[in-house]
């Protein structure tokens, strides 16, 4: 037990004396260092990698990222009680994460991976075309020039009737 604490306090000491340029015959002769100029390192920032029509297969987000987590959102029902369909919900549910986005000062370039749960409409098919309609009109638009990574996923069901579409996203940026 001695030896985990001697070995250490020994080792922090034989540092030290290195550190203050002792010589072998122990003398402890103490040298100043120079300081080493310091040098700016380049700013780190969120990289993109595999470009594809609407999304990135990788985005590498550095150490000392801000992060923002967004969880699962869906449409709300029209006036009418009906829910609209992939294409509409899709609109409502990225112009819901994008005022929210905003009232934090954040903004949709910020966002780094979308994840999408979808369901099949009552007649059975999954409008995928009309998702990435909806979708195209916040990532790599005019509105918004970045695209995320992004995943969907088929479900057999979502927590509220009606809804077509789960989305959540994640979103980093860089300190300013």
């Amino acid at each position: 037990m001695k030896s985990v604490i001697i070995r250490p306090l020994f080792l922090s000491v034989l540092l030290f004396l290195v550190a203050c340029g002792a010589d072998e015959a122990g003398t402890g002769s103490v040298v100043m260092a120079q300081e080493e100029p310091v040098v700016e390192a380049a700013a780190a920032s969120i990289e993109r990698f595999n470009e594809g029509t609407n999304f990135y297969s990788v985005i590498a987000i550095p150490p000392g990222a801000e992060t923002l987590y967004l969880s699962g959102a869906g449409a709300s029902p029209k006036e009418d009680g009906s829910w609209g369909t992939m294409e509409e919900q899709a609109i409502q549910i990225f112009e819901t994460f994008q005022a929210t986005l905003e009232g934090m000062g954040w903004s949709l370039e910020d966002i780094v991976q979308v994840r999408v749960f979808a369901v099949a409409s009552p007649d059975g098919s999954l409008d995928f075309e009309g998702f990435n309609t909806g979708y195209r009109r916040f990532f790599g638009s005019d509105i918004n020039p970045m695209k995320p990574v992004r995943s969907f996923v088929q479900v057999a069901a979502l927590v509220r009737e009606g809804w077509l579409l789960e989305v959540e996203i994640r979103a980093a940026r860089m300190p300013q």
